[in-house]
């Protein structure tokens, strides 16, 4: 049997998706799927997702009939939207918009998602359904309201953009910039964005391609009050570019901070933050820093059969808080 420090947790999801990625591109040269292969990716996808509707669920979402929405989402740039569904997310607040957000059907991919994957060199995690880390997130910035009041603020690796659409829709924010680095998902969150335009007030909302293992550019660095992102430790290749990123985007200002909310998964939060201290910032973590969310992961641990399949290192994700 393999030591298992020669293949700790966290590095056999990461694993999984380079195997499969090769295994997709390798297998089928076409420039079409075949359906048999389709299928067995997507079982091999559900190895590292999470089964449809597990997940904290802070924000309740609801499926609504594509015939009735289509007309008010702009049609995507890249792909199609064959295998797309249409969600309305309710947020728990009185006065706060239910936002409708285009997004795939979970744990669907193919062939053109893993030759994208190869030229920029990303992965497409942002496609394979709205991570719980996600929710979490978007909860967290609900509650907190307050900090991001005539603030600037950026979302990274934001998959379908939940969070920073809710950033957008329910708080006094200035201005709200919803980035990922894979341009399928900055497609997805640029409908999104337009969809919802109504429930932004005077903030204003924009998506960005942004690669953290590219320089960014002049016109962004140093701009941003405040980063948040969910789940994005998650690929140890990318941690260095990942902090180097978040030091040159956030103005070098005592008051401005990035919020991350990501699991352990190992070690791999540990590596990450290695590289936030070698570049000079700081950071901390806190286990317990909501009441509901504390409550759902203890009820999760102790046999609440709703996420079968739940782990505290690969399910909970902890507040860290990064700073100058």
């Amino acid at each position: 049997m393999e030591d298992e420090k020669d293949n700790p947790p966290s590095s056999k999801p990461s694993l999984r998706w380079g195997i499969l990625r090769k295994a997709f591109l390798s297998g089928n040269n076409s420039s079409h799927t075949d359906s048999t292969t389709t299928s067995e990716m997507g079982e091999k996808l559900k190895l590292i997702s999470r089964k449809t509707g597990q997940g904290f669920n802070l924000i309740k979402s609801q499926l609504i009939n594509n015939n009735k929405i289509t007309s008010t989402l702009e049609e995507p740039q890249l792909g199609d939207k064959s295998n797309d569904i249409y969600v309305s997310y309710t947020l728990p607040l009185d006065t706060a918009p239910t936002l409708i957000m285009s997004q795939r059907v979970e744990n669907h991919v193919n062939l053109n998602d893993f030759e994208i994957c190869n030229k920029y060199n990303i992965d497409n995690t942002g496609l394979v359904c709205n991570w719980p880390s996600e929710d979490v997130l978007a909860y967290f910035c609900l509650t907190h309201a307050d900090i991001f009041r005539s603030k600037r603020v950026i979302e990274l690796g934001a998959g379908y953009g939940l969070a920073g659409l809710v950033i957008a829709a329910a708080t006094d924010v200035s201005e709200v910039v919803i980035s990922d680095g894979n341009p399928q998902v900055v497609d997805y969150i640029q409908r999104n964005i337009s969809a919802n335009s109504a429930a932004f007030a005077d903030t204003k909302v924009k998506s960005m391609i942004l690669h953290w293992n590219q320089e960014q550019v002049p016109e962004v660095l140093h701009t941003f009050d405040i980063i948040v992102a969910s789940d994005c430790t998650f690929f140890k290749e990318f941690h260095e570019g990942l902090a180097k990123t978040v030091r040159s985007l956030l103005k070098s200002s005592k008051d401005s901070e990035a919020i991350f909310l990501s699991p352990k998964r190992g070690n791999s939060l540990d590596k990450f933050l290695e590289k936030v201290d070698e570049i000079g910032m700081h950071y901390s973590i806190t286990e317990s820093y909501d009441k509901e969310v504390w409550q759902h992961h203890q009820k999760f641990l102790h046999g609440d059969d709703s996420w079968p399949n739940y782990e505290k290192d690969h399910s909970y994700p902890l507040l860290v808080r990064i700073t100058f």
